[in-house]
């Protein structure tokens, strides 16, 4: 399995260069940051950076969306990094939650997300694109070039479309049995569309936090530092229930029954612990949608995660216990579980 880190790029970019340091000494594969421009930092030039000082890593949005980049921009900014230091990012792309709502506009449609997958692969791979009409091509491009898309998804057609177009599945939260019923999905559409679903890369991400001990003191503080992810989720949940209602066969309750509490939600306290809009979401949220506890906690759930198909998982970092975490996993976490 490979494992990945999830930031915010907050002020100052040389902790997030630092922290994806400590990620690739730590055993971690890929490194992803939230893109919202309003709320943080611009994360493609902090990723020139984290490229630059590293040797492996795989970097990419968790992320972008197709409304606040035109997508030949999009792809000439990964096809550029891409030349620079090899083939080492993905583009990770969504309706985008925060980026679209704090600037004052909807999450992108699926129509639109669709087209942008399109686009964007084929020119960051060196291929031609349609830009509505107007046939284009970077003409620097060196031959070899590779640039996989993956969708995050939550809904059965935005999980049917991951199937049937991505490159890799974004999940984000890591509950086994909507894991489990939303692979099958994706996997289902990928075969309903003549695809091989082994070629679409499963990435599970949610918060970790590993404790000392299983003492109730100890998990309390844990679910307190990860109760912001319940909140986060249940934006892109508050979405499906408008649409599909709140009991329906095409979203499953284990998803959806948490939210009947929610009253609103303030970006200013996207993703960060402490997030005052997030109290309704109840202790089992989340320890179902995140991994806490002490070491043999994670290892449990972690393998019972690539049993269900997981290739990756992303770890959100967003606590008190950055580098904690970090080093708690490359020094136990990751080998126990490539081991396995």
């Amino acid at each position: 399995m490979d494992f990945g880190l999830v930031l915010q790029t907050d002020p100052p970019a040389s902790r997030v260069i630092s922290l994806m340091k400590r990620a690739e000494r730590n055993g971690f594969t890929h490194g992803w940051t939230f893109d919202s421009a309003v709320l943080w930092q611009e994360p493609f030039v902090i990723y020139s950076q984290i490229l630059a000082n590293t040797s492996k890593l795989t970097i990419g949005p968790m992320v972008t969306n197709p409304g606040t980049r035109t997508w030949e921009v999009t792809a000439s900014t990964f096809a550029t990094l891409n030349d620079m230091f090899g083939n080492r990012t993905v583009c990770g792309i969504g309706r985008g939650d925060s980026a679209m709502r704090v600037a004052g506009r909807k999450p992108n449609t699926l129509a639109r997300i669709s087209e942008a997958m399109k686009v964007i692969r084929a020119l960051g791979s060196g291929g031609d694109a349609d830009l509505g009409g107007t046939v284009i091509r970077f003409p620097w491009i060196k031959p070899g070039a590779q640039l996989p898309v993956w969708m995050a998804a939550y809904g059965p057609k935005a999980l049917k479309m991951t199937g049937e177009e991505a490159d890799g599945f974004i999940l984000q939260l890591a509950d086994l049995y909507l894991t489990e019923y939303m692979v099958k999905a994706v996997k289902d559409a990928a075969v309903a569309a003549g695809r091989d679903p082994s070629e679409v890369t499963i990435c599970v991400a949610a918060p970790a936090y590993v404790t000392e001990d299983d003492s109730p003191e100890a998990l309390a503080h844990a679910r307190e530092q990860c109760r912001w992810f319940g909140g986060m989720v249940g934006n892109h949940v508050a979405d499906l229930v408008a649409k599909y209602g709140e009991h329906s066969a095409a979203v499953p309750d284990e998803l959806t029954d948490y939210i009947k509490a929610r009253e609103g939600y303030d970006y200013s306290h996207h993703g960060r612990s402490g997030n005052p809009d997030t109290q309704f979401v109840p202790d089992e949220i989340v320890d179902r949608f995140c991994i806490i506890g002490p070491v043999e906690k994670h290892i449990e759930k972690l393998n019972a995660l690539r049993e269900l198909g997981v290739d990756q998982f992303a770890v959100y970092d967003m606590h008190d216990a950055q580098e904690a975490v970090i080093d708690a996993y490359g020094a136990q976490v990751i080998p126990a579980v490539n081991a396995a």
